[in-house]
């Protein structure tokens, strides 16, 4: 089973790259896409329903915005973090950042986190609560679907080999100690990181910057994560970044990420 996962940066201007992607990758199971940016009557449902797949969408206006393109249906389907953990939460769905289903026994998980945008900013807390609110839906999905793959845009790069440079990390937005240890403590629910089951070294980014020539440079950051529980680890064969993408015209700043299990 293959699953990917893409920041695509407006479904709608990336349109055309996500459909010559998904050509290229004739056993993908499932895509997971975030950063949508459209509402879901204006989503290009039609664009991939032609090409034979199903789809799931959460999205709102010009922001935010979460997909899952499979080939076969995906089952109980859930739309933020209402449905699992009640009302109580629902003021963190007013953003459109979590969506999930049940694809061959396993449930994807398919997160936008949020940037957060300076240490100073009042999105930093924002992004620090949603996080917790996160560790409360998964560990919740677990007591229902031992088999579980949590993907998407995480706006954290967990280690400092994540990040092209040594300059200021700890300073930096999406590299904070409160923000890794968010991160920390909803992996410690039992998930591990797909990617670095096959790639311990450093210099293996899945976003760049677009000022600066980041890309050309490779001063990257690996934000972009798939996680699963042990059973998934141990069958993992493959993981791997996608750098292809950003190098089109007019790209996404994520490359897509993809992970296959046995």
């Amino acid at each position: 089973m293959q699953v990917a996962t893409w920041n695509v940066n407006s479904v709608r201007s990336r349109l055309d790259h996500i459909l010559t992607w998904l050509d290229g990758q004739p056993h993908l199971d499932a895509l997971c896409l975030q950063e949508t940016k459209v509402e879901d009557g204006s989503f290009p449902l039609a664009a991939f329903r032609d090409r034979g797949y199903q789809i799931e969408i959460s999205g709102q206006k010009s922001y935010n915005g979460v997909a899952i393109i499979t080939r076969t249906p995906l089952e109980q389907v859930c739309r933020g973090f209402a449905p699992i953990l009640g009302e109580t939460v629902a003021p963190w769905d007013e953003q459109k950042r979590v969506i999930a289903g049940v694809l061959n026994g396993v449930r994807i998980v398919n997160f936008y986190v949020p940037n957060g945008s300076a240490l100073d900013s009042e999105k930093y807390p924002y992004k620090l609560g949603w996080l917790g609110t996160a560790r409360d839906y998964l560990a919740a999905l677990l007591t229902e679907t031992p088999d579980l793959c949590v993907c998407g845009d995480f706006n954290i790069a967990l280690e400092n080999r994540d990040i092209w440079t040594d300059r200021d990390r700890d300073r930096h937005i999406m590299a904070s100690p409160p923000e890794r240890e968010a991160l920390r403590s909803l992996l410690a629910l039992g998930l591990q990181d797909g990617f670095r089951k096959f790639t311990e070294d450093g210099g293996h980014f899945s976003w760049w910057d677009y000022r600066s020539g980041g890309f050309a440079r490779n001063r990257g950051w690996r934000i972009d994560h798939l996680y699963v529980t042990e059973k998934l680890y141990d069958r993992a064969i493959a993981c791997t970044i996608d750098p292809t993408p950003r190098g089109w015209d007019k790209p996404s700043d994520h490359a897509p990420v993809l992970l296959e299990w046995k």
